[in-house]
């Protein structure tokens, strides 16, 4: 898998775990606050799209993981 996959896997996990911790009518919730977690999952994505940059792609590729065309 590489690096650009990774990003959009783990941010797609990212979203549905915070929804699901911070939704009140979730069976595992949690606090509504996981919410703000969900926004700046989000707001990443959104300034990633823009910049065409993204810090967690950038570690991934430190760690080894190959890069996406």
């Amino acid at each position: 898998m590489t690096s650009w996959q990774l990003v959009r896997v783990i941010a797609g996990v990212f979203i549905m775990l915070t929804l699901a911790l911070g939704v009140p009518s979730s069976p595992i919730f949690v606090n509504e606050w996981f919410l703000a977690f969900t926004l700046f999952v989000g707001a990443n994505i959104f300034q990633s799209g823009l910049t065409k940059w993204c810090l967690l792609e950038t570690i991934l590729r430190k760690v080894g993981v190959k890069p996406g065309c």
